[in-house]
C-alpha cells in the first residue's frame, strides 16, 4: 500500500467520476484504471489525489481530452462540453481500485 496521506477537499475537486466503457474495462487488466477529471487538473495533481484517496501507489499517469461533439437543437447547432479523461495505472501487486463499491 502506498503511504497515506492527507485527504484534501481539493483531492475530491480533481476527480470528478470513474469513467466506466468497455475500453476501461479491458485496461483493468492492465491494472489501468479510467477517472473523468477537471479541465485544469495536471498529472502530478490527478496522481497525488488518487495516492491520497484511494491509498494506491500510482506507476503512471495519461491524460486526454475528448472533444464534444457536434449538435443540432431545433435547427441550432451547438458544442457539448469538452471531457479531461486520465488514465491512471498502478503499480503491480497492488489491489485494483473496485470503481463499482458504493454505487
Amino acid at each position: 500500500m502506498a503511504k497515506k496521506q492527507e485527504i484534501d477537499a481539493r483531492h475530491y475537486d480533481v476527480i470528478l467520476a470513474p469513467h466506466i466503457t468497455e475500453k476501461a474495462t479491458l485496461l483493468s487488466e492492465f491494472n489501468a484504471v479510467v477517472f473523468k477529471v477537471a479541465r485544469d487538473a495536471t498529472k502530478p495533481q490527478v496522481k497525488e489525489a488518487i495516492e491520497a484517496i484511494y491509498d494506491r501507489k500510482v506507476k503512471g499517469v495519461n491524460i486526454l481530452v475528448q472533444k464534444g461533439k457536434s449538435k443540432r437543437w431545433k435547427g441550432r447547432p451547438y458544442s457539448r462540453t469538452d471531457v479531461k479523461k486520465a488514465i491512471v495505472t498502478l503499480v503491480d501487486g497492488q489491489d485494483p481500485i473496485d470503481i463499482t463499491s458504493g454505487i
